[in-house]
């Protein structure tokens, strides 16, 4: 699944053809938000995830972003060339294609935050190489594994010249899943920050952590684990979020505001959601066998409950993360991630056939304060 990650967590989502008319045709009732929005000082955008597997899909979608958006965010997330790196052999050419097709495409005068992934899927190991195996190591800081991922993410960043870099994703996952290898890992990082600082001594660096993993932790000591977590991210240039409520079971306004309070009486560096959305259908992923409800409001209320936090807070920007329902593509996806892909398949700001959803009618108010 190319630029995009899937969490370890396995939720499930109940739709069928029949919830999905009554979701997509539901009135919500006007909140008089947009308008009550009388300025904006945060950034708002989105990854540059197709809805559909064509070209035409992809520059499509870059044209939405320059339409619809001040920032947008570039993700490398699908393998890393470690054999490559290690062997100081030239880049992949689909690699360098990808990079180049990216470029050729980048809206003009928008922000970039680009994000990079050091962990794989699970977030309990490094990223694999394209033909899936891993890098011989003996801890997460071996000077070889810092060495080849430095090369590799100032390449990344040579190319794109971005104004905010995730230099790893969701890192909170890792140490929840790792914990003994996580001082090692934060070494690692540490060594891999301190050089790019020296080339690009402006660019604002973090790592991105899941607030639904942070507010609240399926850990043996959560108190000591959000205490560290907390700790850690106020130590880097911005405070870098992943948060997607519906995984936690997170539906109501009052769910929400409850991890946003978490999340602000918290952060000491500027908040920057660099990653978020929340399902607007009752999805179904029956393989897992669990059932979580959504439609158009329940999303347009997270979205304006985002909006509202960003403006009474220090937030830099917010990226939601699919502009539209992405089920083209989906049906392209291997078998065997086709149930863990429908997780995100409808959080976009338009439906499947780019009918705009109540969220995005918010989202262009605020965005034109």
């Amino acid at each position: 699944m190319k630029n995009h990650h899937i969490f370890f967590l396995i939720v499930v989502l109940l739709s069928s053809t029949g919830c999905r008319k009554r979701t997509e045709d539901k009135k919500c009732a006007d909140s008089g938000f947009s308008t009550s929005f009388t300025s904006r000082n945060f950034s708002m955008g989105f990854t540059t995830w197709p809805f559909g597997p064509d070209y035409a899909d992809r520059e499509a979608t870059y044209q939405f972003i320059s339409a619809n958006a001040d920032i947008y965010s570039e993700q490398f997330d699908n393998y890393i060339p470690w054999k490559v790196l290690m062997n100081n052999q030239p880049f992949p050419t689909d690699l360098t294609n990808d990079i180049a097709s990216r470029i050729s495409l980048r809206p003009t005068a928008r922000q970039l935050l680009l994000s990079v992934s050091l962990l794989n899927i699970q977030r309990n190991d490094l990223l694999a190489d394209a033909d899936g195996t891993l890098p011989v190591y003996t801890s997460m800081d071996d000077p070889a594994i810092v060495d080849a991922y430095t090369k590799y993410v100032k390449y990344l960043v040579g190319q794109f010249q971005p104004d905010y870099l995730v230099l790893a994703m969701e890192v909170n996952e890792f140490r929840i899943k790792q914990e003994n290898k996580w001082p090692g890992y934060k070494n690692l990082i540490q060594v891999v920050k301190n050089r790019l600082k020296v080339d690009y001594p402006a660019l604002q660096i973090a790592e991105s952590v899941t607030l639904h993993n942070w507010f609240n932790p399926a850990v043996t000591n959560p108190d000591t684990y959000i205490i560290e977590i907390t700790n850690y991210v106020n130590q880097q240039d911005f405070v870098a979020i992943s948060f997607y409520p519906f995984l936690k079971g997170q539906q109501t306004k009052q769910a929400f505001q409850e991890a946003f309070d978490f999340l602000n009486s918290r952060a000491t560096k500027p908040i920057a959601f660099v990653e978020t959305a929340h399902i607007a259908e009752d999805l179904s992923v029956p393989a897992f066998n669990v059932s979580i409800k959504g439609d158009v409001c329940q999303q347009n209320e997270y979205l304006e409950t985002l909006l509202s936090n960003a403006r009474q807070h220090p937030y830099e920007f917010l990226i939601w993360w699919t502009h539209r329902d992405y089920d083209e593509l989906w049906q392209i996806f291997p078998d065997s991630t086709k149930d863990l892909g429908k997780l995100w398949k409808d959080t976009g700001l338009q439906n499947e056939s780019g009918q705009e959803r109540p969220a995005l009618v918010t989202w262009k108010g605020v965005l034109n304060k």
